[in-house]
C-alpha cells in the first residue's frame, strides 16, 4: 500500500516520541504516521491506532503484525472510551490527521470524488446509515444551502441547491457525475474554468455531513486533553479552514486556562519539496501543543 504521511517529520518533532511511551493516532489510516512513531518509542512503548473506516483498518492489518500496536475500528469521538477499553494509560501524545486518505478517493468507490462516476455514498464508516445520496435527494433545499454554506463556504450555495432540488424532482441523483452536471447547471461560466474544480466545495460540504466530522472534532478535542498525561503533547494536522478554525479556538481557549502551552505560534505547514513530492500536502496545516 502506496502512502504517503502528511507533515511525518514535524508530526515527530512536536511529538517527540521516545523509548517506552504510549501515543494514541486517532486516524491511523494506513500506519503512517503511526509505524515510524512505534519504531522510536520500541521495545516497550505501545500505539493505539483509532480508524473509522473498516476496509482500511483491515488492510492495514494484514500488512502489520505488531503487539505494540493496537487497532481500534471506531470514531475519535469516543476516544476516551476507546482509551479506557483498552487500558492505554499513560498517554505521552496523542495525533489526529484530519485528511481523508488516497485511498478513500481513489480506491473506496464510495464518490468521495468528482473525478469518478461513483455511487453517492462518502460513508467513512459502512456502518452509519447516512449517505451523501440521500442528503443530495432528501433533505430540503434550505439544508442543502445551509451545509453548502457553513462547511463548504461555497458562494454559489443557493444556486447550486436550487439546481439539485430541480433536477431530483425528474430522477433520483445517485452518482458523483449526476451531482456534478447539476452544480455546473447553477454555477457561471467562468466558474468552472477555475484551478480548484467548481464542485470541490459541495463534495466537501457533503462528506462533512455525512461523517459529521466538525462535531466529531469539536467533541474529542477536549476527551485528548483530559487523558493526556502532564507534559504529554497534542498534534493536530488539519486540511480546510473549518477544522483549522476549531482546532485554533480549542487551543486558544485550553492555553487561556492553562490546560495547554500552544507550541506552534501560527499553523505550520508542508515545505516545497514535500508538497512536490505529494500535492496533496499543499493545504496541511499543523497545530501542537503540550499540557500543563
Amino acid at each position: 500500500m502506496i502512502h504517503k504521511p502528511v507533515l511525518l517529520k514535524e508530526v515527530l518533532e512536536y511529538l517527540k516520541p521516545k523509548a517506552g511511551e504510549n501515543f494514541i493516532d486517532c486516524t491511523v489510516g494506513f500506519g503512517g504516521h503511526a509505524i515510524p512513531i512505534l519504531k522510536r518509542i520500541m521495545p516497550n512503548g505501545r500505539v493505539l491506532g483509532i480508524e473509522l473506516d473498516e476496509a482500511v483498518l483491515e488492510k492495514l492489518q494484514s500488512q502489520i503484525s505488531n503487539k505494540r500496536l493496537i487497532l481500534v475500528q471506531g470514531s475519535y469521538a469516543d476516544l476516551e472510551r476507546v482509551a479506557k477499553k483498552n487500558n492505554f494509560y499513560p498517554v505521552n501524545g496523542i495525533l489526529f490527521d484530519l485528511g481523508i486518505s488516497s485511498w478513500q478517493i481513489e480506491k473506496s468507490g464510495r464518490g468521495f470524488s468528482f473525478l469518478r462516476d461513483e455511487p453517492l455514498d462518502m460513508r467513512s464508516d459502512k456502518g452509519s446509515r447516512l449517505t451523501a445520496e440521500e442528503i443530495v435527494n432528501q433533505w430540503p433545499e434550505k439544508e442543502l444551502v445551509r451545509i453548502f454554506q457553513e462547511y463548504g463556504e461555497e458562494r454559489f450555495a443557493r444556486r447550486i441547491a436550487d439546481s439539485i432540488c430541480w433536477v431530483r424532482k425528474n430522477s433520483l441523483i445517485k452518482t458523483t457525475q449526476q451531482l456534478v452536471e447539476a452544480v455546473q447547471r447553477a454555477v457561471p461560466a467562468k466558474y468552472r474554468y477555475r484551478r480548484i474544480h467548481f464542485a470541490t466545495r459541495i463534495f466537501q460540504a457533503l462528506r462533512i455531513a455525512v461523517n459529521d466530522e466538525l462535531n466529531n472534532l469539536k467533541e474529542a478535542l477536549p476527551q485528548a486533553l483530559e487523558i493526556l498525561k502532564k507534559d504529554g503533547r497534542l498534534t493536530v494536522i488539519s486540511f480546510h479552514s473549518l477544522e483549522d478554525r476549531i482546532v485554533k479556538n480549542f487551543f486558544r481557549e485550553a492555553a487561556r486556562k492553562d490546560f495547554l502551552k500552544i507550541l506552534t505560534k501560527k499553523p505550520v505547514g508542508p515545505d516545497l519539496e514535500e508538497i512536490k513530492l505529494n500535492p496533496r500536502s499543499r493545504s496541511a496545516k499543523l497545530r501542537a501543543g503540550v499540557k500543563i
